[in-house]
C-alpha cells in the first residue's frame, strides 16, 4: 500500500527492566505510525517449518525541514543522552536488518552483519529490520565523519550499545531442547568401580578360602595314619614276606655266555635248587654268585644237575642264617588254586607276581638249542598265569601257606622267543613250572649222589610217527633192536610197531607226551599201558626201569 507514508510493523523500545524481568512499554513520546502487524516467513531449502520472525522496529521519525534546508530532530536534546533523544542523534547508524535464515539442527545461527555505506545496512528499509531504525541521509554538502564507534559492528555488539541498561540479550534462535551428551569418562568410571568391586569379592573369597587351607605354599593332604605292617598269612602280601628271605638271585657267567636266574633255599647246608638251564652257562669251571634277598652275596659251587628235568642244584658255604623254604605236594594242587611266583625277572630282584593255577600235567619239551637233543627237557608241568618273564627261571611258585609246587622253568612266547631286538619276549600268560614232587626227587639224588635217575621202560619211540599216539620204532638208536632185550617193554610183552595210546588211562598224541608221562614217574613204579596192535587195542602193566641222567 503506497500512501507515501512509512509503513512497517509496530517497534517497542527496551527500557529499564524491574525486578529482574524484561517488560515492554510505549514512549511517552513517539511518532506514530500505523502498519499492519508484518510477520517474516520463510521454508527452509529442506521445506523445514521455520518459526517466524517478527521483527519489532523503533519508531521512525519524520524529517520536518526548517529553514536552511537543515532537517531537525522532533525532539529536545535529551540531557541524558539517551538514544535517539541524545548522542550520537539521528546520524546514528541503524542495527542492521536481520534476515530469517533456513534453522539447521542446531539452532538459527545469527547472520553477519549487512555492510552498507557508512556501517548502515545496505538494504535496510524503514522498520523491515529487528531493533532497525531509519536515519535519513544527511544535507547536501554535509557529510559527517564517523566515529570509530559508528563503524559497523556485529550485532551483538550493536544490541550492547543499543540497549539504554546494556543488558543482555538472548540470543536470536531457539534451538530447542539441548542434546544430551553421553558422559563417557562417567561411564568408564562406574564401570572401573564396578570392576573393582568384582575383584575385590573374589580376591576376599580366594584370601578367605587361603587362610582357611592353610595357605597355597604349605599344602597339606589328608593322609591315612601308618599301620603296623601286619598282613593276613594266605595274602599275596603275607606269602611274600614270608617266601622273600629264602628266594636267591644267580649271577652266572663262563665260556663266553653269562645269565641271570633265581633260585631258592633247600636246606640250611645251603643248597640252593634252580634249573639247569640257568647254570648252564657257567659250564665246568665257570663262576656262579648268589646274591640273598637282603642283599648279601656269596660265592656258590656247582652240586649236580640234569638236563632232561632241567633241574641244579648249587651250594654256598660260610652262610648263616640261612632259611630253606618249605616244599608243599604238586600232586595235591587243583586247578584254580591261587599261587604266587618269585624271582628276578629281567635282573628286577625279589619281583613278586601271582596268578592261579591255570592247567596241570602239561607236556612239554624246552631247550633243543643243541641241537642234538642232550638238552631237551621234558616236564609234566603245571600251568600258570602268574607273569614269568626271563630271570623267573628256578625261582619258587608257591601256594597260600607259602610252600613250593613248583619251579618256574619255561613260558610260552606269542612269537617264536625273540622280541624286534633279539631279546627273549615277555609273559603272556602261560608259564610253566616243574612239579615240586619231581623237583624233590631230583634235587635229593643230586645231592646225595650228584646225578638223577630216569624212570625208563626199555623201546625206542619213532619221533618222527605223525598219527596218534607214541609208535615204537623198528629200529633202536645205531641200528639196534627197538625194544631192548630183558628191559621192562620186552618182558612186558611189547614189539616193534605196538601205538601205545594210554598211560595209567592218560591219553598220550606223541612220543614226547609219553616220555614226559614217564619221566613224571619214580624208577620202580609198576604203569599200566594201553596200546594198539593190528587194529586191536590191548593192556598190559610193567616196571619202570632206570637209567642214569646226564
Amino acid at each position: 500500500m503506497d500512501d507515501g507514508k512509512p509503513t512497517g510493523p509496530k517497534a517497542k523500545w527496551w527500557s529499564r527492566p524491574s525486578a529482574g524481568r524484561a517488560t515492554h512499554s510505549e514512549p511517552e513520546a513517539t511518532a506514530q505510525v500505523s502498519a499492519p502487524e508484518a510477520t517474516a516467513q520463510v521454508s527452509a531449502p529442506d521445506e523445514t517449518e521455520l518459526t517466524a520472525v517478527t521483527a519489532e522496529l523503533p519508531p521512525v521519525p519524520s524529517p520536518v525541514p526548517v529553514q536552511g534546508g537543515s532537517p531537525q530532530p522532533l525532539h529536545e536534546p535529551d540531557a541524558y543522552s539517551t538514544p535517539p533523544y541524545g548522542g550520537p542523534g539521528p546520524w546514528a547508524p541503524a542495527p542492521p536488518v536481520q534476515r530469517p535464515m533456513p534453522t539447521p539442527a542446531h539452532g538459527t545461527p545469527v547472520p553477519p552483519a549487512y555492510p552498507g555505506p557508512n556501517g548502515a545496512a545496505a538494504d535496510a528499509p524503514a522498520g523491515s529490520g529487528s531493533g532497525g531504525g531509519y536515519a535519513p541521509p544527511p544535507p547536501s554538502g554535509h557529510q559527517p565523519q564517523p566515529r570509530p564507534e559508528d563503524r559497523p559492528q556485529p550485532l551483538n555488539s550493536l544490541w550492547l550499545q543499543y540497549d539504554p541498561w546494556n543488558t543482555p540479550v538472548q540470543p536470536l534462535t531457539h534451538p530447542g531442547a539441548p542434546v544430551k551428551k553421553k558422559n563417557r569418562r562417567g561411564s568408564l568410571l562406574a564401570g572401573a568401580v564396578l570392576l573393582a568391586l568384582v575383584a575385590g569379592g573374589i580376591g576376599g573369597g580366594i584370601g578367605a578360602y587361603v587362610e582357611r587351607n592353610g595357605g597355597i605354599t604349605s599344602v597339606e593332604l589328608p593322609q591315612a595314619a601308618k599301620d603296623n605292617g601286619d598282613r593276613a598269612p594266605d595274602s599275596v602280601a603275607g606269602i611274600a614276606a614270608s617266601a622273600l628271605p629264602s628266594v636267591v638271585t644267580l649271577h652266572v657267567s663262563g665260556s663266553g655266555e653269562q645269565g641271570t636266574g633265581t633260585g631258592f633255599v633247600l636246606d640250611q647246608q645251603g643248597h640252593i635248587l634252580t634249573n639247569n638251564h640257568v647254570v648252564d652257562p657257567a659250564g665246568s669251571s665257570g663262576d656262579i654268585s648268589i646274591t640273598f634277598s637282603g642283599g648279601e652275596t656269596a660265592k656258590a659251587t656247582l652240586v649236580g644237575k640234569d638236563s632232561g628235568y632241567d633241574l641244579a642244584v648249587v651250594k654256598v658255604t660260610g652262610v648263616s642264617g640261612l632259611k630253606p623254604l618249605p616244599l608243599g605236594n604238586s600232586d595235591s594242587v587243583q586247578v584254580g588254586d591261587p599261587v604266587v611266583a618269585i624271582g628276578a625277572p629281567f635282573d628286577l630282584q625279589n619281583t613278586v607276581t601271582s596268578g592261579i593255577i591255570s592247567a596241570k600235567e602239561r607236556p612239554i619239551t624246552a631247550g633243543g638249542e643243541k641241537g642234538d637233543g642232550s638238552d631237551v627237557s621234558y616236564v609234566d608241568a603245571l600251568q600258570t598265569d602268574a607273569p614269568i618273564n626271563p630271570g623267573n627261571s628256578g625261582g619258587p611258585l608257591v601256594d597260600t601257606k607259602a610252600r613250593v609246587i613248583g619251579i618256574n622253568s619255561a613260558i610260552r612266547a606269542a612269537d617264536s622267543g625273540a622280541g624286534p631286538e633279539g631279546a627273549q619276549a615277555g609273559s603272556i600268560g602261560l608259564g610253566f613250572a616243574i612239579p615240586i614232587n619231581q623237583g624233590k626227587r631230583v634235587a635229593e639224588e643230586l645231592i646225595n649222589t650228584g646225578k638223577a635217575t630216569h624212570p625208563v621202560i626199555g623201546v625206542s619211540l619213532d619221533m618222527k610217527y605223525t598219527g596218534d599216539g607214541a609208535r615204537v620204532g623198528e629200529k633202536g638208536k645205531d641200528g639196534t633192536a627197538a625194544v631192548t632185550p630183558g628191559g621192562p617193554g620186552a618182558k612186558a610183552g611189547i614189539k616193534a610197531g605196538d601205538i601205545i595210546t594210554k598211560v595209567d588211562g592218560q591219553r598220550v598224541h606223541s612220543g614226547e607226551e609219553l616220555i614226559v608221562k614217564i619221566r613224571a614217574h619214580r624208577p620202580g613204579d609198576r604203569l599200566e599201558l594201553t596200546l594198539v596192535r593190528g587194529g586191536r587195542e590191548r593192556k598190559m602193566s610193567l616196571t619202570l626201569g632206570s637209567a642214569d641222567g646226564t
